[in-house]
């Protein structure tokens, strides 16, 4: 398709949310999102996956994140909506293709606060040891102790967002400080010999640093940029404001996870790395809270207190943001009318009050289905880099058909970055594993089936592109044949279900080939500029009729 240039000056508009959030607030939404329960565990998987290579596995992952940061950036400021990542490719390539990456979107938002909650009640079984049942499943004393946390997320969700960023902001001034004065005083316990302990910076090789990045938990940590652009149509200024939070959001994350990472290996004590790294994956006292045993261990009894403190207001501050996060991707799933739209419904206070509810509802199911924090991580990342994929691929389009655009944040290099990102994200998501992305098929199957439902009784539902979207099947099914056929199975280096027919090696050249026959194939079948003003107009049409009934 010809390039079209067209000058665009529409932009859509959302009903009833209210921009009370500035730079700051935006901010740390993404930075409570990033400094999660990650930090209080994936230095420590991490460590066992990979030995000290893992510190080359988080300056990857970090670098990978950042250039999708930097297109989710440019897309914020110029689409300033609620739930941008399931809305982004909606506009560019229509409602099949919005539709698959908006429940992409869904599915890696419901998931995080019960991921969260998972981690809170790991922690607490160092004083209430019932909680988790032997396989980490939470048992029914645990069960009942994280619905009445995830009902208290819920409850200070329906605050006014003016005052839900007070609440985010002080929590996260302690969530940044604690990770920080960790490093700090962690430094003066260090034992440099460990860096090259049992095998050195590749103990396991090279196929197992990266199983580490998506299995370790290593990309979920960083995982939460994107909440300014979920939470745009909130944020003040936003074409000023949002891409400056997405990037700042993310240089600190990285630079605490960098240093987290060095000062867990310098500060173990030489004996517990008496039996190798994989070791550290059964030490009792590591599984129970990794940087408090650490901390215990140096004598430091006070911080491993505030360590385990920390353990339930960090984790809780990342679910908290996440239930907001759920709600507004609903609100904005319903208004490209792929949910019913009593998910767009708003209060007086502007917040979309049965999106919050439902946020709690499903979240509450992700608790049941998977056995582990490790089990339900791995999901919610490959989740997370399809949602992520959809990014590079709209903004391409964006760039060749809307040239004339209003960007208020130009992302540099953005027509050679946007390709590399989008092998980048499915790189990671096949080291991730057969199983894992066997697993994440079966949700998403269930998800089209009650998307369909839910559109087939809504008289206004979008005209279904399916020009637009041909290589989407192709996209899907291909990543999970090559993961099939690859050398990774489940995030880890055993491959139980996979046939390994393509060597390690030979599977990130098919995977790049593959990425970038996909990538461009999206390209020239995209809509035109013309049709993605016309979705863009639809929602501001929408946005003015509602006005009026109003």
């Amino acid at each position: 398709m010809a390039t079209e240039s067209a000058t665009t000056t529409v932009a859509p508009a959302d009903v009833g949310l209210k921009r009370e959030m500035g730079l700051i607030g935006a901010t740390w939404s993404a930075e409570t999102s990033i400094i999660g329960s990650g930090w209080l565990f994936a230095s420590w998987k991490a460590a066992y996956s990979t030995g000290t290579g893992s510190i080359i596995a988080w300056i990857l992952a970090g670098i990978a994140i950042m250039v999708l940061a930097l297109v989710h950036a440019e897309l914020g400021a110029m689409y300033p909506v609620a739930g941008g990542t399931a809305r982004f490719p909606h506009f560019a390539f229509g409602s099949v293709a919005g539709i698959s990456f908006g429940f992409f979107s869904w599915v890696q938002a419901v998931t995080i606060a019960p991921v969260e909650v998972l981690a809170v009640m790991g922690y607490a079984t160092y004083y209430w040891p019932g909680l988790l049942k032997t396989n980490g499943a939470v048992s029914t004393s645990g069960l009942i102790w994280s619905i009445i946390l995830m009902a208290v997320m819920t409850v200070v969700n329906f605050l006014a967002m003016r005052l839900f960023n007070r609440v985010n902001s002080t929590i996260m001034w302690w969530k940044i400080a604690i990770p920080v004065a960790t490093i700090i005083i962690l430094l003066f316990k260090f034992h440099p010999k460990n860096f090259g302990s049992h095998g050195g910076w590749t103990p396991l090789g090279t196929k197992a640093l990266f199983a580490a990045i998506p299995g370790a938990g290593i990309v979920f940590a960083y995982l939460g940029f994107e909440q300014a652009d979920q939470l745009a149509a909130e944020v003040k200024d936003p074409q000023r404001n949002l891409p400056r939070a997405i990037i700042l959001a993310m240089l600190i994350g990285t630079a605490v996870y960098i240093l987290l990472q060095v000062v867990f290996i310098g500060a173990l004590e030489p004996s517990h790395l008496g039996n190798g790294w994989a070791a550290l994956a059964n030490n009792k006292g590591l599984i129970k809270g990794p940087l408090a045993f650490i901390a215990a261990g140096a004598g430091l009894g006070w911080l491993a207190t505030i360590l385990r403190v920390d353990a339930f207001i960090s984790p809780s501050g990342t679910g908290l943001i996440y239930v907001t996060s759920t709600s507004r991707v609903s609100y904005g799933l319903a208004r490209n009318r792929y949910y019913p739209q009593i998910f767009a419904r708003v209060d007086k206070r502007g917040v979309p009050w049965f999106s919050v509810i439902a946020a709690f509802v499903l979240g509450l199911v992700f608790l049941l289905p998977f056995p582990s924090w490790t089990a339900l991580v791995n999901i919610i990342t490959d989740a997370s880099l399809f949602m992520y994929a959809g990014a590079p691929l709209a903004m391409g389009v964006f760039r060749r058909q809307l040239p004339n655009a209003n960007r208020p944040y130009r992302m540099p290099g953005g027509m050679v970055l946007a390709p590399i990102s989008f092998v980048v994200a499915n790189l990671i998501i096949y080291w991730a594993g057969f199983l894992t992305i066997w697993k994440l098929g079966i949700v998403l199957v269930v998800g089209y089936a009650i998307i369909a439902i839910s559109m087939a009784a809504d008289k206004q539902r979008p005209k279904l592109e399916w020009k637009s979207a041909l290589w989407l099947p192709a996209y899907v099914i291909g990543m999970g044949l090559i993961s099939w056929q690859g050398a990774y199975g489940g995030g880890a280096v055993k491959a139980p279900l996979n046939t390994n027919n393509i060597p390690f090696g030979w599977d990130f050249l098919v995977v790049t080939a593959f990425s970038l026959g996909i990538y461009y194939w999206a390209h020239y079948t995209s809509l035109s500029s013309a049709q993605i003003e016309a979705n863009v107009q639809e929602q501001l049409a929408a946005h003015v009729e509602e006005t009026a009934a109003g």
